[in-house]
């Protein structure tokens, strides 16, 4: 059974930066980063934990190009690294550009995706633009609907995870491990269809943020031992499997 997001329609909106953060430890591996949000999403989560972006993006201030790269230059003494996260970054026709214009400046860029413009992660990998790649894997193609709250093209998915794993940029593939919507044997699922990933991350579900659906509010993550059990027989099917 779909779930009742999945009827939702999705507004075309400027897709552009909506919110910045200076500093992060987190999210970029092994990087002291500068994280860019973008607003707009082609996808409903429904633990979505960004609905503003998701939702009401024209509702935050909208960050200019040019302001954001005198940001980043003005502290790159600090910070050589940017992650590109959302909503859904690739969905903005001007990514390449404005990540070419990264590079120029000698930044690292991280690019956070869920992976259906394939189209635009060939164009950034073909020139030579990513450092690293997280694509975020929802579900088994079985589960996929319910679980992006939308109607989602696998083919593009599976388009996406082919292109990530031929390349040879750094990244992961990783999964909001959600109770009541996942289960211990489709996160086995999804690492059958991820077919040997060097990196597979099963994020821990939290009940924190604005979230999409506020029914998830109420729901408690999944025990951690739960996390560790299924990363210990996921271990076999990918390379790396990592509990965050």
């Amino acid at each position: 059974m779909r779930h009742p997001l999945e009827r939702i329609s999705i507004e075309v909106v400027v897709i552009a930066v909506r919110g910045l953060q200076k500093t992060s430890l987190v999210d970029f591996p092994g990087e002291v980063c500068t994280t860019l949000f973008w607003g707009g999403c082609n996808l409903r989560c429904p633990w979505c934990h960004n609905a503003d972006l998701v939702l009401r993006p024209w509702a935050l201030p909208r960050l200019e190009i040019q302001e954001i790269l005198g940001f980043l230059t003005e502290r790159r003494s600090w910070s050589q690294a940017v992650c590109l996260t959302g909503g859904e970054p690739a969905l903005d026709p001007e990514l390449p550009a404005f990540v070419l214009k990264l590079k120029e400046r000698g930044f690292k860029v991280k690019l956070d995706t869920n992976g259906t413009r394939p189209e635009v992660l060939s164009q950034l990998i073909d020139q030579d633009l990513l450092d690293y790649i997280a694509m975020d894997v929802k579900a088994p193609p079985d589960k996929y609907g319910m679980l992006a709250g939308v109607k989602v093209d696998l083919k593009a998915i599976r388009e996406s995870i082919d292109i990530i794993r031929a390349s040879e940029v750094a990244y992961e593939f990783r999964t909001t491990v959600v109770p009541g919507l996942l289960l211990e044997e489709d996160l086995l699922a999804i690492g059958r269809w991820l077919g040997g990933a060097k990196r597979y991350v099963l994020q821990q579900f939290r009940p924190a943020g604005s979230l999409l659906d506020e029914n998830y509010r109420g729901i408690n993550p999944y025990p951690e031992e739960f996390l560790h059990r299924a990363a210990a027989r996921l271990r076999p099917i990918c390379g790396e499997v990592i509990c965050r």
